[in-house]
């Protein structure tokens, strides 16, 4: 049995953040519902290699979808049924559209008084930016992550992914398991949550606003380097490949000064201590290159390993697919997707030890599911206005797409 059996969730959400958090909930048993615009779909769909929608195939596996057209009278009332049975509610238009709608949090939680509406912003629902655009981009460049990232004297660089979506949505799936239990174990019932892209992504950026008010300073771009702990890095091995070494800690420091011949070094006034170490990071990385070049990467790997040295391979894709860990851990595993054949894709996480997540079925088509869940809906016509007698009777343009 999975966790979330017998939970729904309602995911009107398009692009990255909002597929996160309803990927967890999907992977772990619940009934995701992809609400759809009809024909058009998620744009998530857009985000493609070789005219195949991977991330949708990944990111949507376990969901179903509905096609429904929320700019039509008979499209808001046909969700408004949906939503009585629903648990979780999760949009991310601009705020304020959901009330030109008319189904605001208010109205919902008429609907049903015990919904957990997650609400997804660039910049949250309250505030001067509320109304401004808010892509992933823009935020990782406000929040201070651009200005971190990168070598000194170097333009800032932005992240090859969608960093900040990804990190709003595991926090709204937390925030949601939060909302779940304030209910179970406080009867707290209904709860909306305002989650913007910038808050979880500034928060795990480290105690940078502490820093730069204790010390008056702005920390300049330290590429790999860290300006807390030394020595950190990457370094190039022999044969062209990359090592990434931590050894901040002292016990590690005075262990790799020892496997790399430059014992003396550990009394060196220069790197006593990790302090010392910060402020000669310059001579300490050239001691610890003219090392680590004499070797081929692999080879190297295993004198580190065999001394304890918290060192490890840098990987591209192509690496990591055959790496033993990544094998013998069984992390990524080959779904079949009914449009694109077999897709690899990481495996359910995190491991439960009783309850574990499940791969189980292929992301959906543009309102593939529509007439199932509107048969099992049956709305009353005398209260809704709405006639679901068989599949064959929908408006193919207006409410749903049909294959």
């Amino acid at each position: 049995m999975l966790p979330l059996e017998n939970f729904k969730v309602l995911d009107l959400s398009r692009l990255a953040a909002g597929n996160m958090v309803s990927h967890m909930f999907a992977d772990f048993g619940a009934d995701v519902i992809k609400v759809e615009k009809p024909g058009k779909g998620d744009d998530l769909r857009n985000w493609q290699v070789n005219d195949v929608a991977h991330w949708w195939a990944v990111y949507s596996r376990n969901k179903r979808s509905i096609a429904l057209n929320l700019k039509e009278e008979e499209g808001l009332k046909l969700l408004k049924e949906l939503v009585k049975s629903a648990d979780v509610f999760i949009e991310n238009f601009v705020p304020g559209t959901l009330e030109k709608w008319g189904v605001g949090p208010d109205k919902l939680l008429e609907l049903n008084k015990n919904l957990i509406i997650l609400r997804i912003s660039g910049w949250g629902q309250t505030g001067i930016y509320k109304d401004a655009p808010g892509f992933g981009s823009l935020v990782e460049g406000m929040s201070g992550f651009a200005s971190m990232t990168g070598e000194e004297n170097q333009k800032p660089l932005l992240p090859p992914l969608a960093l900040a979506d990804m990190v709003a949505g595991l926090t709204g799936f937390g925030a949601i398991l939060m909302a779940v239990i304030a209910s179970k174990k406080n009867q707290i019932r209904g709860q909306v949550i305002d989650l913007s892209l910038f808050e979880p992504l500034f928060s795990i950026l480290g105690p940078w606003a502490a820093s730069y008010k204790i010390s008056g300073k702005t920390p300049p771009r330290m590429g790999n380097r860290s300006n807390v702990a030394a020595p950190r890095g990457i370094y190039k091995t022999k044969d062209n490949k990359f090592v990434s070494l931590s050894a901040s800690m002292q016990s590690m420091w005075e262990k790799l000064a020892i496997t790399i011949g430059a014992e003396e070094l550990i009394k060196d006034p220069r790197f006593i201590t990790n302090s010392d170490r910060l402020s000669n990071q310059d001579d300490l990385d050239d001691v610890i290159s003219n090392f680590i070049k004499k070797f081929d990467r692999d080879p190297l790997l295993k004198v580190f390993s065999k001394e304890g040295i918290t060192v490890g391979p840098v990987l591209d894709i192509s690496e990591i697919i055959e790496h033993p860990y990544i094998l013998d851990r069984n992390i990524l595993i080959e779904h079949h997707n009914n449009e694109y054949g077999n897709i690899l894709m990481h495996q359910a996480f995190p491991r439960l030890s009783k309850t574990p997540g499940k791969v189980k079925s292929s992301a959906p088509s543009i309102g593939e599911n529509t007439n199932n869940i509107l048969i099992l809906l049956d709305p009353d016509p005398d209260k809704t206005g709405i006639q679901v007698n068989s599949p064959h009777q929908f408006k193919t343009q207006q409410i749903i797409f049909v294959h």
